[in-house]
């Protein structure tokens, strides 16, 4: 969980990390599905990737 006092890494050093580590973990080398660890920094990735690009423009609800 990433703490409120610390920035958000960039997209860049998200993806680079999650790819650093299905490279050179034993466990995730081994087995189709990644471990614990490559799932948490595929979830980073992902929020990163949500806060960089913009929200899309609400539409009004009509009724």
């Amino acid at each position: 969980m990433q703490s409120p006092h610390q920035p958000a890494p960039s997209v860049d050093q998200a993806r680079e990390d999650y790819d650093e580590h299905r490279r050179y973990c034993r466990q995730c080398a081994l087995g189709p599905s990644p471990c614990a660890a490559a799932k948490h920094l595929r979830r980073v990735y992902n929020n990163a990737m949500r806060t960089a690009r913009p929200s899309a423009p609400r539409r009004p609800v009509t009724r």
